[in-house]
């Protein structure tokens, strides 16, 4: 699967994004963790196209943040360069979700067990010891931390986490619902038109989120509120939620069974 991630001149990052588009093994489990998603629970994806949505704003969250003075904690903790950070992040978000194939209960967890084999894999040749062992740390420290009810520690795992939640255009939204229900999760998603993430004013980041129909606030006050609250970069962040146009009618009938 092509990423179409912009390297921006980053050799390792080139490096490793040519590995995981080449690999074979990710291919099976992203396609995988979609049976297991859609086929066999019925709820929204978890697979190649959520992994190349979330690795392309992540990047873009980072660089906004360091643009504006953020150092990435592998660089202030660990002493690597923010090139480094940039591959952190890719690869947390690239094996966030792997743990799909296992089951959809506990996949954070599950993520973990799969994940040291492909990163060793990934990184064979570009980083020696004892960078790769912490780099390494660093990326099962987000894949963890992703889960809503886990404080990030580091910035990288921050800015995954909240990639995962605004991965929620056009029905796309990460809080789980069932293909075809009529519920508050699946209105509100449908309600989601354009996600912008853009450089802030007052913050580093600004996310406008572009809605047809103000039932998508629910998807801004639940979840993405959740998240960012959590991330530990919510004070980078400043998030606006306006209805453009009309606002259209997503439902003509409700009726309780």
């Amino acid at each position: 699967m092509e990423l179409s991630l912009p390297t921006r001149g980053n050799q390792k990052l080139d490096r490793v994004v040519r590995r995981v588009e080449g690999s074979p093994r990710l291919e099976a489990l992203w396609t995988a963790s979609n049976t297991m998603a859609i086929d066999r629970m019925g709820i929204n994806d978890h697979g190649p196209v959520h992994i190349k949505i979330i690795v392309n704003i992540a990047l873009r969250l980072l660089r906004l943040l360091v643009a504006r003075g953020v150092v990435p904690s592998s660089v202030s903790d660990h002493e690597l360069a923010h090139e480094d950070a940039e591959v952190i992040v890719l690869l947390a978000s690239v094996l966030h979700d792997i743990g799909h194939v296992i089951h959809r209960e506990d996949h954070e967890a599950l993520s973990l067990i799969l994940a040291p084999a492909l990163i060793d894999e990934l990184l064979e040749g570009i980083y020696e010891e004892p960078q790769r062992t912490v780099i390494e740390g660093e990326i099962l420290h987000a894949i963890h931390a992703h889960r809503r009810d886990v404080r990030p520690l580091t910035i990288e795992a921050g800015i995954v986490k909240v990639s995962d939640a605004l991965d929620m255009e056009s029905g796309r939204a990460r809080i789980p619902f069932k293909a075809g229900e009529q519920t508050i999760h699946s209105v509100s998603a449908m309600a989601i038109r354009k996600v912008r993430i853009e450089r802030g004013d007052t913050r580093p980041i600004r996310i406008h989120v572009e809605m047809s129909n103000s039932a998508g606030i629910f998807q801004l006050d639940t979840l993405l509120r959740a998240k960012l609250a959590t991330s530990g970069i919510a004070e980078h962040v400043e998030v606006v939620g306006e209805v453009i146009g009309d606002e259209a009618r997503i439902l003509d009938r409700y009726t309780l069974a």
